[in-house]
C-alpha cells in the first residue's frame, strides 16, 4: 500500500515529530495541507491527517483542507493529534476530524493521540504545559501505532 501524511504542525513542532516516527515507520512522506492539492490524495492507498489540538479543534488549515476535498473512492485513513491535554473518551477531538473524512468517503480505520508542549494562555505565563512533550516515549507509542497500522494493511515504499 502506497502512504501519505497530510499534517499541520505550528507550534513547537510537536505533531511534525510525531508524523516523522509515523512516516518512517510506513515509508510515507509527510506534507502539509498547502503542499499537495486534494484531487492527488487519489493515488495514495492509505492517508494519515493530524496536528496539534487547539482549543479542542485540529487546525483550521488542516479542517480546511478537508473540507476541500473531493469525494473519494473508499480509502483508508487515519487520524492524530498532539495535544496539550489529553483526549476526553467521552467527547473525542479525533472525532472531530474523523466524522468529515468519512462523509468524504475515507474509512478512519484508527487515532492517535499525544502529549505535546503547550504554551496556550495562560499556560504561557507560567512556562506551557508538558514541557519536553513528545518525548521518547511518546515517540516509542507513535512507532508502536503506526506499526499496527502497517502490520494490518501492509505497505509499501
Amino acid at each position: 500500500m502506497k502512504a501519505i501524511i497530510v499534517c499541520t504542525s505550528v507550534s513547537h513542532g510537536n505533531t511534525r515529530k510525531i508524523a516523522d516516527v509515523i512516516g518512517q515507520v510506513l515509508r510515507a512522506p509527510i506534507v502539509a495541507p498547502g503542499q499537495i492539492s486534494p484531487a492527488e490524495l487519489t493515488g495514495y492507498d492509505l492517508v494519515g491527517f493530524g496536528s496539534g489540538i487547539f482549543t479542542g479543534n485540529f487546525h483550521k488549515e488542516l479542517r480546511d483542507f478537508i473540507e476541500a476535498l473531493p469525494q473519494v473512492r473508499p480509502t483508508k485513513a487515519f487520524v492524530f493529534a498532539t495535544s496539550g491535554f489529553p483526549e476526553k473518551p467521552a467527547k473525542p477531538f479525533t472525532g472531530k476530524l474523523a466524522k468529515p473524512l468519512e462523509q468524504k468517503g475515507f474509512e478512519v480505520i484508527d487515532t492517535f493521540t499525544t502529549r505535546g508542549f503547550d504554551t496556550f494562555l495562560p499556560f504561557k505565563l507560567v512556562g506551557g504545559l508538558r514541557k519536553g512533550h513528545p518525548d521518547a516515549d511518546d515517540l516509542l507509542t507513535a512507532q508502536k501505532f503506526a506499526e499496527g497500522l502497517a502490520a494490518r494493511i501492509g505497505t509499501r515504499s
